[in-house]
């Protein structure tokens, strides 16, 4: 093979990475086994000769070649999708806009104000990618994004829309069973929920005098959604935005005057999109919702 492969190749490529067998490439491509081993065949001609992939006992292991290609095949998916979203923005307000946030966030926040943009702007598609890890804006990973830190990167263009404040809660179920805690040493009398894996914004804390770490926590999720669902349930007390809590009437502060966290919000996207008019409308959209939302997040009262 001379030419140079196509970009379906490298997605082929990036799928078996993923999967770690052409079976399940396929099933993800929506192609055949067999072509999907053409493909691959064929990406690893046109590079000499050089083998992508190894056999294993658990499935097709990444050379060093196929480890060095994955940011650049990377990079030309993130290329692909940016392309795709710009091809089909059609006019200025219509098309697809990528909204990027954490998972409590954008499942416990963001669907409301999405459905109002969508019902403002019914012609623009709303993509909503979840992850506790921050979007690459500068490859477009995402148009807009929300953010609890500020962005240090001068080509984005960001927006401080409020401070969003924690604190530990129980539902009532859980306080009919146990008594509620007077002081920070009674937590240790009583079911945390929390990590299993403690994130980096929590290293070095104390609770009660204790240094933080997963064995204070006696319900373990690193799933910030599943640590929520088992508040809700019952099953005892956990940390959560003021803005989500005061929601249920059962869930109930806990030591409010103990303990509390703060983060500033922020909206963020990338300068250039400024200038695209239904990116810029999102993003003026959120900033007015999380403002109305951080409002609601806000200091717990004395």
């Amino acid at each position: 093979m001379t030419d140079e492969p196509l970009w379906d190749f490298y997605r082929t490529f990036l799928a078996v990475l993923r999967t770690g067998t052409l079976s399940g490439a396929a099933r993800e491509l929506g192609l055949t086994q067999p072509t999907i081993g053409r493909q691959i065949t064929a990406l690893e001609q046109a590079f000499g000769g050089k083998a992508l992939f190894t056999r294993s006992q658990s499935g097709l292991k990444p050379t060093r070649a196929a480890l060095e290609l994955k940011p650049h095949a990377d990079a030309m998916a993130a290329s692909a999708a940016v392309m795709r979203r710009v091809i089909t923005g059609g006019s200025a307000m219509q098309g697809a806009v990528r909204v990027s946030a954490s998972h409590v966030i954008g499942a416990e926040v963001l669907p409301a104000a999405l459905r109002t943009f969508n019902v403002a702007h019914p012609r623009i598609s709303i993509e909503l990618a979840l992850s506790n890890e921050n979007a690459d804006l500068l490859r477009r990973d995402a148009d807009v994004a929300v953010r609890m830190v500020q962005p240090s990167q001068k080509a984005l263009f960001a927006k401080r829309v409020g401070r969003v404040w924690l604190g530990f809660f129980a539902h009532r179920s859980y306080l009919d069973r146990h008594p509620l805690p007077k002081r920070m040493e009674d937590l240790a009398d009583h079911v945390l929920i929390g990590f299993d894996t403690l994130p980096a914004y929590l290293k070095g804390f104390t609770l009660a005098g204790r240094p933080l770490s997963r064995d204070v926590f006696r319900f373990r999720s690193d799933d910030d959604l599943a640590q929520i669902a088992a508040l809700r349930a019952g099953v005892g007390i956990a940390g959560c935005q003021y803005g989500i809590a005061r929601r249920n009437p059962d869930l109930v502060p806990v030591l409010a005057k103990e303990f509390s966290l703060h983060f500033d919000c922020w909206l963020v996207m990338h300068e250039d999109q400024k200038k695209v008019d239904r990116v810029r409308a999102m993003f003026d959209h959120l900033a007015v919702a999380m403002g109305e939302y951080c409002a609601s997040a806000g200091a717990p009262k004395s």
